[in-house]
C-alpha cells in the first residue's frame, strides 16, 4: 500500500535538513537466502546485546542488553543500558548543549521499560523512546514477509505509559529493500534491510510535523535485528521554520544467545 500523501510530503520537505543522513552502516547486497530461514521463535532467556553509538560525534554510549523474560500470548523483553564503557562526550560549546537539550528519544537511561510483543513480530509496547509507547492496535517490529519487496502502511494510536487517558496518532510506512550481508562486532550476518518512516502526533502540543526514521538489518536466525540506525525531527509552533533534529544513534550487535 502506498504511504499517504502527507507522509510523502513531510519526508520530501525534510530532505534538505539532513534527515536523510542515516547511513552510518553499510551492508553488501546478496541474493535472498534459499531456502528461506524461519524467524527464530522466542524463548525465555534469549538475549541480545548491542553497542550504542552517537552518530553525531561517534561516541560509544554503552551496551544495551535485551532479554526475553516471558513467553505467552505476549512476549516480554527486558532492557537495560550499561554505560560503564561509554566514551567521553566530545560535543562542546553552545551547539553541543543544544543537541543534548533537544534530544527526546533513545537516551541511555540505565534500566528501561519492557518491550512487549504480541504476537511475535508485533510491537504492543515499544521502549525505544524516552518514554514507553503503548500501541493499540500493534505495529510491525520487522517485515511480516521476508522478501525485499514487502511494504506496509500502519495507521494506529498510541499512549504514553502513565497517561492512559490520552491517545495520539501514529502513521508508519515500513518497507524492505534488500538482503545484505553486514558485519557487526558479533560477526557477519545475512539480513533483510528495511526502513520505517513515521509521522506521529507528539504528546507535547508545541511540537508539530514530528517525523521518525529508522533503518534495520533483521537476521531471521537470531530473531532480532543485528544493526539499527535512527533519527528524527520536529518543528515547534511559533519558533522557527526549520525542524529541530533529534540525535542520531546506531546499534550494532555485540553478542547473542
Amino acid at each position: 500500500m502506498p504511504f499517504s500523501r502527507r507522509l510523502f510530503m513531510l519526508s520530501a520537505a525534510l530532505a534538505p535538513f539532513g534527515c536523510g543522513s542515516i547511513g552510518y552502516l553499510r551492508g553488501t547486497a546478496v541474493p535472498a537466502p534459499s531456502p528461506m530461514p524461519a524467524v527464530r521463535p522466542p524463548q525465555v532467556g534469549q538475549e541480545w546485546s548491542y553497542l550504542q553509538r552517537d552518530m553525531f560525534n561517534g561516541n560509544t554510549l554503552g551496551t544495551l542488553t535485551e532479554r526475553v523474560q516471558s513467553v505467552g500470548s505476549q512476549i516480554v523483553i527486558t532492557r537495560s543500558m550499561d554505560t560503564s564503557t561509554a566514551s567521553a562526550n566530545t560535543s562542546s560549546g553552545a551547539f553541543g548543549a543544544i543537541m543534548k537539550d533537544i534530544n527526546q528519544i533513545n537516551e541511555p537511561i540505565g534500566s528501561m521499560g519492557n518491550e512487549v510483543q504480541g504476537p511475535w513480530g508485533t510491537f504492543l509496547a515499544n521502549p525505544n523512546w524516552k518514554t514507553l509507547l503503548l500501541f493499540n492496535p500493534g505495529v510491525p517490529a520487522w517485515p511480516q514477509q521476508l522478501n525485499a519487496s514487502w511494504s506496509k502502511q500502519t495507521n494506529t494510536k498510541y499512549q504514553v505509559a502513565g497517561n492512559a487517558g490520552y491517545t495520539f496518532s501514529w502513521e508508519e510506512y515500513m518497507s524492505a529493500s534488500a538482503w545484505e550481508t553486514i558485519t557487526v562486532p558479533a560477526g557477519t550476518f545475512t539480513a533483510l534491510k528495511f526502513s520505517s518512516l513515521v509521522n506521529y502526533t507528539s504528546p507535547d502540543a508545541n511540537k508539530i510535523n514530528c517525523i521518525w526514521r529508522e533503518t534495520c538489518w533483521f537476521a531471521p536466525q537470531i530473531g532480532r535485528w543485528v544493526a539499527r540506525e535512527s533519527s528524527g525531527s520536529y518543528m515547534l509552533i511559533g519558533v522557527m521554520q526549520s525542524p529541530f533534529l533529534e540525535n542520531e544513534y546506531v546499534w550494532q550487535l555485540s553478542s547473542w544467545k
